[in-house]
């Protein structure tokens, strides 16, 4: 009889990570929460668990720093990506009405991507650690005027009442998450890596690393920098493009960005996510 793998995830059980982790792995799993995204890092550096899902992005509120960091600190690598669609709802105790409402707790990114909402609603935002989590919080405080905001999922698991659905600023919410472990797969024709380069602080440093790509008709989907943390306004680039590391031209193209002397770390290659959830 398999084995159920073993996935670690930042927050609390109703966490969106769970969700995305529910969604990609098609077998039962079991699930491993974690107070932070370092201890998810660490519960796969350690083997505790075989895999890890991480947010990497929103698609209103921008990158996650912290976990790009992290990426670049460990050796794990991606092995998949998910795109989830994320749908926060407003939640509180089952006695509570909206109008006695006074002070909303949640995730910073949650908050921030409710803006519109929470002033619409005249209430005070506190941040915490995850959004199921705040679920948990309001439920164990037992106080009139508190709320919070998360999935629908998160309410049902701690018994809590959803007063409004669909609170986000807009319907493009997304958030993109990777999966992590050990190795990155095999290429299966539709991939994508991602890397981490950092150039030479001189004038055209980064057009000749970009240049390589699209001289080899590599197309680029994603680049941000982050700041290396050892010298003030020096960056390393964070770089998503299609194909595998093992494709003949991918491969060339990160053999020339490190005969440059550019620092280069292949993040992984994973199976590229055609279908949004």
């Amino acid at each position: 009889m398999k084995t159920k793998e073993r996935v670690a995830f930042q927050g609390e059980r109703g966490a969106y990570s769970e969700e995305a982790i529910l969604s990609f792995f098609k077998s039962d799993v079991i699930v491993s929460p974690c107070p932070t995204l370092f201890d998810t890092f660490e519960a796969v550096l350690k083997k505790e668990v075989d895999f890890a899902v991480v947010p990497v992005e929103n698609s209103l509120e921008g990158s996650i720093n912290e976990t790009y960091d992290l990426l670049l600190s460990t050796d794990l690598q991606v092995q998949g990506e998910i795109n989830l669609r994320i749908h926060h709802s407003l939640i509180a105790r089952p006695e509570i009405r909206i109008g006695k409402i006074r002070t909303v707790y949640s995730h910073p990114q949650a908050l921030a991507q409710c803006r519109k909402f929470i002033r619409h609603l005249g209430v005070t935002p506190i941040a915490t650690y995850d959004t199921a989590g705040s679920v948990k919080l309001i439920r164990e405080k037992k106080s009139n005027g508190i709320a919070a905001i998360a999935s629908t999922r998160a309410a049902s698991i701690y018994g809590m009442k959803v007063l409004k659905e669909g609170i986000e600023d807009a319907s493009t919410n997304y958030t993109r998450f990777f999966v992590l472990s050990f190795e990155d797969v095999p290429p299966t024709g539709n991939d994508k890596t991602s890397i981490v380069f950092s150039a030479k602080h001189a004038p055209g440093a980064l057009f000749v690393a970009l240049n390589e790509f699209a001289e080899k008709e590599i197309n680029l989907t994603k680049i941000e920098s982050r700041p290396t943390r050892k010298k003030p306004w020096e960056y390393n680039f964070y770089l998503d493009f299609e194909g595998h590391r093992e494709d003949e031209k991918c491969n060339k193209a990160l053999e020339f960005l490190k005969k440059k002397h550019m620092l280069t770390k292949v993040l992984g290659s994973y199976p590229k996510m055609t279908k949004i959830k």
